[in-house]
This record gives C-alpha cells, sequence and structure tokens, in this order.
C-alpha cells in the first residue's frame, strides 16, 4: 500500500465552478449511493494548470451495472472491460470502475473478474512468440482500488484525483511533483510501460508539446529504442492519435518533435520524408485557427484535418490503381485503398477532401452572379470548403465576402452554415405547422 498524498481544498486551484456541471451530476449521484467516485485523468492535470479540460471523466468503485442502474440515460460500451457512458445530449461523461493492471498468467472472465489462464510454462499467451510481443496489452484490466488504478495509468500527470466528497486532490504516483516541474514522466518502468503499449510513446510527445513539458530522459531514451514497436500498434487508432494531434491546437510543434525522435518514419514514411516547411506552415495555419475556439469546433473535420497532412506533401488524391504487391490469395490482384504510410485512410474523408479543393477555384470567383453564389452557398460541401479557405487560403477579404452572402441570403440553411463558421452552435430550424382544411358549412 502507498500512502497518497491529500491536498485539501484550501490549498489547490481546481473549483466546482470550473467542472462541467453534468460531470458533477454524476459524481454526486454516485456519492449519494455510497460509491467512492473521483474526477479522474487530464481533466485534473488540465484544471491544476488552469486550462479547460476538453473531457471530464469519472472514476468510481461502482460497477458498470451499478452504474447504469443509477441512470436512465446511461450505456455500457466495451467487451473485455465494460465502461459506462452517461449522455447528456450530444455530450458524453465516460465512467470507469478503478482498475488494476492484469499480471502475467491472469485471464479476464465476465465482468472484470481475473482467472489464472492455463498455458505452459515457457508458452507465450494469445500465440504471440516474436520478440518483445510479450510486452503488448493484449487484455484490458480487472476492477481495482483507486491506488491500482493509478499506477496502472502511463503518466504521472495524468494519475491525479479529484475526490467529489472531500473536495481534496489525491496523488499516488507522484504526478503534483512533476506538474510543478512541467515534466512528463512514466509511471513505473518506462521501458515496460512503453513495450506494453507503444502508442504512449507518441501521447508523451504529443502531451509534452500541448503543455509545453519537457520528456523525463528515461522515457525519451526509451522512446528512441522502441520507436519502431509504434508500427506493431493498430493502424486506425494510430490515424485517430493523428485527428487528437490535429485538434489539440500544437499540431506544429507536436509533428515536429514526433519527426525529431524518430516516431513518424514507422508508420508514415512520406510524412517523415516530408517533413519540412510547406508541412510545418499548413500545421502552423490550422493552429492559429483552432487557438480561436475554446475547444475543438465542429467545423474542424476529418477531411479538413487529412488535407492539412496530405496538401503539402503533394500526396494523390485519385483513386489508387491496382498494386501488384497487394494481392488475393489466389492471385488476382485488387485495388488499394487510400493511405499515409501504414495508416489506412476512409475512402469518404478522402473524396470529400478532393471536393473542398475543387471548390476552392469557385469560391476565390467574386464576379460570379448572386444567383450562382447563393447556388454554391447551398452545396454540401461548402461549410468545408469555407473553412478549408479560412485555414489555409490567407484570404479574409474573401471568406468575409461569403459570410456577407450567406448573411445576405437569410436562410436558414445558410445562417446555420455562417453560425458554424464562427464555432457557434447551428439553429434548428421550427417546422411550420400545417393549416387543417375546414369545410365551410353549406
Amino acid at each position: 500500500m502507498t500512502e497518497p498524498r491529500v491536498v485539501p481544498r484550501a490549498e489547490h486551484p481546481i473549483s466546482r465552478r470550473d467542472i462541467d456541471p453534468d460531470a458533477l451530476k454524476v459524481l454526486y449521484r454516485l456519492r449519494q449511493f455510497d460509491h467512492v467516485a473521483y474526477l479522474v485523468g487530464g481533466s485534473v492535470r488540465d484544471l491544476l494548470l488552469g486550462r479547460r479540460p476538453k473531457d471530464f471523466d469519472v472514476g468510481t468503485s461502482a460497477h458498470p451495472y451499478q452504474v447504469k442502474k443509477l441512470f436512465r440515460n446511461c450505456w455500457i460500451i466495451g467487451r473485455r472491460f465494460r465502461l459506462a457512458h452517461v449522455r447528456f445530449g450530444a455530450k458524453v461523461i465516460e465512467v470507469a470502475t478503478f482498475r488494476r493492471q492484469v499480471e502475467p498468467g491472469e485471464e479476464i472472465v465476465a465482468e472484470g473478474v481475473p482467472v489464472p489462464s492455463h498455458h505452459t510454462e515457457g508458452e507465450e499467451p494469445d500465440g504471440h512468440d516474436a520478440a518483445g510481443a510479450h510486452h503488448l496489452i493484449h487484455r484490458d484490466n480487472t476492477f481495482g482500488t483507486p491506488e491500482e488504478d493509478a499506477f496502472r495509468r502511463d503518466f504521472t500527470i495524468n494519475a491525479l484525483f479529484y475526490d467529489i466528497a472531500t473536495f481534496s486532490v489525491i496523488d499516488y504516483v507522484g504526478g503534483l511533483d512533476d506538474l510543478k516541474a512541467a515534466v512528463v514522466r512514466a509511471i513505473g518502468d518506462p521501458e515496460v510501460r512503453m513495450r506494453e503499449d507503444p502508442v504512449r510513446m507518441m501521447r508523451a510527445v504529443a502531451l509534452a508539446a500541448r503543455l509545453d513539458f519537457s520528456i523525463d530522459p528515461p522515457v525519451l531514451e526509451a522512446i528512441r529504442r522502441h520507436r519502431r514497436d509504434l508500427a506493431r500498434s493498430s493502424p486506425p487508432r494510430l490515424l485517430e492519435e493523428y485527428y487528437k494531434i490535429l485538434r489539440a491546437g500544437s499540431s506544429e510543434k507536436t509533428f515536429r518533435d514526433l519527426a525529431a525522435v524518430g516516431l513518424i518514419e514507422p508508420i508514415s514514411k512520406e510524412l517523415h520524408q516530408g517533413a519540412a516547411d510547406p508541412l510545418w506552415r499548413s500545421l502552423g495555419a490550422l493552429d492559429a485557427y483552432r487557438r480561436r475556439f475554446e475547444s475543438a469546433p465542429d467545423t474542424l473535420t476529418n477531411p479538413i484535418l487529412l488535407g492539412t497532412l496530405l496538401v503539402p506533401l503533394g500526396v494523390s488524391l485519385h483513386p489508387a490503381r491496382h498494386d501488384p504487391s497487394h494481392a488475393d490469395p489466389d492471385g488476382r490482384r485488387r485495388p488499394q485503398g487510400p493511405r499515409l504510410g501504414e495508416l489506412p485512410l476512409a475512402r469518404r474523408d478522402v473524396e470529400r477532401l478532393r471536393q473542398i479543393l475543387g471548390l476552392q477555384r469557385r469560391l476565390r470567383d467574386l464576379g460570379a452572379s448572386p444567383r450562382a453564389q447563393r447556388a454554391i452557398t447551398h452545396r454540401s460541401i461548402f461549410r468545408d470548403a469555407l473553412t478549408w479557405l479560412e485555414i489555409h487560403e490567407h484570404s479574409p477579404e474573401i471568406v468575409e465576402h461569403w459570410k456577407g452572402v450567406l448573411v445576405g441570403e437569410g436562410s436558414t440553411g445558410a445562417a446555420g452554415v455562417a453560425a458554424e463558421a464562427e464555432g457557434m452552435p447551428r439553429r434548428r430550424r421550427r417546422r411550420r405547422r400545417r393549416r387543417r382544411f375546414s369545410p365551410q358549412p353549406q
């Protein structure tokens, strides 16, 4: 057992006024029914730094189906380890039962209960016999205590808890000291933690770039030593990490640092080779736009983010031809889907990006007739095309012109697009009730 450091309310800056009110509802209701309930992870870190958290996650002693009984607006997700998602409109408060690290020789059965596995001595679980493969986490974690939950997390500054019962901050792993020293430090042996989940290497770099922190030298050394393990991670998961970085507002610094430690080359040689001034300018323009908003706006869609990477690299957006290196077992060649190195790209995102870029010429043609300009505003791609123009084309007068066209038209649909371009929520159009016909008396 580790004695935690407990910081009372008078000695830390977190106020309930800064916590999402729906997250507070979840915390209070769990406490009302005698469950331990903490605000956990990055939200506590950001609140202590005076930043606005992106998400407010909750850790609790309640099991997922106990949480579900307390909230009618709750859905259980996940198969290996179940999470509770409590929905408030489009917002989701994620509620996770406290977990612990799975030890070698354990296997998870239903509801997070561990049992010993029966593989023979010297045999690798799940059939993985490649060097280092047994370090990967192939199963999720089991239920545990708050202390065990803290020690299974990745970095010390992400393992802080805020207790709604006492309004105190709880630190089992030295995260408060590292927060004060502005350093990203792994919990436990960095070599083991990076090999357990290679995506942690990307997250360490992204976290340090976003917070302007340094990376603990042993973590940096582990990243350099095991950087090629990143290629063993799930490609869709890696792509999602790219999207998170691009939405965070510090993508230029993050990708520069990823390139410096060699974390781009194992998964995307095109991006590694194209890490030059055109890419940095593109990412810098995206960051400047993102910093205008308190949180990532809906206008930053995947096609916009994808284009920010692909366009400066000169990557072709046209459908790929048949590639002899990608063939079915019977020898027939099949078309290769759009990719960024080892990362598969959604065809719909690539096609939408092509349409966005194709509309730029028409947006710059301010000599078109008013009727033609109004027609452009009703195209489904217009919203994204205007965002791309605003971020990357450096023509504020043209952007203002099109926003003026939207305001002048005065239609609900166009006004909604204009509102979204400014980062405001779109107003729903009210449906007009049809007038009932009543025959006149004869």
